[in-house]
């Protein structure tokens, strides 16, 4: 299928946001804008449902994951862009949701575990298994800092084996648990068919530029699914497409691209409120977007979730040192034909 070569090839995948009013109500105008954005940026793919989407969409009180799904998939229906849902919750609501996924076209689903804390490695492993038999799956290896779970190497082998996973995010902020993923789809035989992408936003040019090497099997990340990448996506699609070319080049990587790397982690830490144990990422992210005039406001579903004390400061420091990560200018252009019906 064509996106599975797209998955294949490599992709800057955002992780779509969403847009409240004040009152905490879906602002369907700005959320298709968001949408809009993110494909005129660039991205090869966009993921919706997920962590930054927040879990609480699927509360029975809030009732926005099928909405929310429906919107962006009205804007990515023309467009060749990867579409991944969210996939969440024990068995029966991940199952539910990856029929709902199906249904509206979306390609694969972002597999997260989170609500399975106390399962043992076969029930984790036969819920891949469940969710794989609606829709092929994208697994994912979330941190325990928001609401993911350590994964052991036995766990990620069996997942390397099950034929419906066609990719894996890795984003347990973890160099030793990212090896074992890697070593996992190694010898698993199926490496040229489960596509990697990071999502550890503490080091992303670092995963994208690094070819591993493990019992004899060549593995690199072929993209990136990343929360960090919802803001200053235009930019960030012209790093990833630099970076790439750099990667399989197999030349030595320029010390201005080590350099890069690290003003990106910088930034990623402001914004991911890293200093508070991520409490803030969202609104840290939403903060961006509302001075952009994407977002109305940092508002989020929890009306307790905002910026860290501190937070505010340390964006407005990353804003002011790295302004080259930004892509306001971009925004500025094409905002009111983003928001135009």
């Amino acid at each position: 299928m064509e996106w599975r070569t797209a998955l294949h090839r490599g992709l800057m995948i955002p992780a779509h946001p969403l847009a409240l009013s004040p009152c905490r109500v879906l602002d369907e105008r700005r959320q298709r804008a968001l949408t809009r954005y993110y494909l005129a940026a660039g991205a090869g793919g966009i993921a919706v449902g997920v962590h930054t989407t927040q879990f609480a969409i699927r509360d029975a009180k809030v009732g926005l994951y099928s909405p929310v799904l429906e919107l962006a998939m009205e804007e990515m229906r023309a467009s060749p862009t990867v579409r991944i849902a969210g996939v969440c919750g024990g068995t029966a609501q991940a199952v539910q949701e990856a029929g709902i996924a199906r249904q509206l076209g979306y390609h694969c689903g972002l597999v997260s575990l989170g609500a399975l804390r106390d399962a043992t490695v076969p029930q984790l492993v036969d819920h891949i298994r469940a969710v794989g038999e609606i829709l092929p799956v994208f697994a994912f290896y979330l941190q325990p800092a928001v609401g993911g779970r350590v994964l052991p190497l036995d766990f990620w082998r069996a997942v390397a084996s099950i034929e419906s996973v066609v990719a894996v995010k890795v984003a347990p902020f973890n160099r030793y648990q990212t090896l074992d993923v890697l070593r996992a789809v190694a010898g698993s035989g199926r490496s040229a068919e489960i596509a990697l992408y990071t999502g550890n936003d503490d080091h992303i040019l670092l995963d994208l530029l690094t070819t591993a090497e493990i019992d004899g099997v060549r593995l690199r990340f072929a993209g990136g699914l990343l929360g960090h990448w919802l803001v200053w996506t235009q930019k960030a699609r012209e790093i990833f497409d630099h970076v790439r070319l750099v990667a399989e080049s197999g030349e030595p990587v320029p010390s201005e691209l080590l350099t890069l790397a690290q003003q990106v982690t910088d930034a990623n830490a402001a914004l991911f409120d890293a200093a508070n144990g991520f409490r803030g990422c969202i609104a840290g992210l939403h903060e961006i977007l509302r001075r952009q005039g994407l977002l109305a406001g940092r508002t989020c579903l929890d009306p307790e979730e905002d910026l860290s004390s501190g937070q505010l400061g340390e964006i407005d420091r990353v804003c002011s040192s790295y302004p080259h990560l930004a892509d306001d200018g971009f925004v500025r252009q094409h905002l009111d034909e983003w928001f135009g019906n």
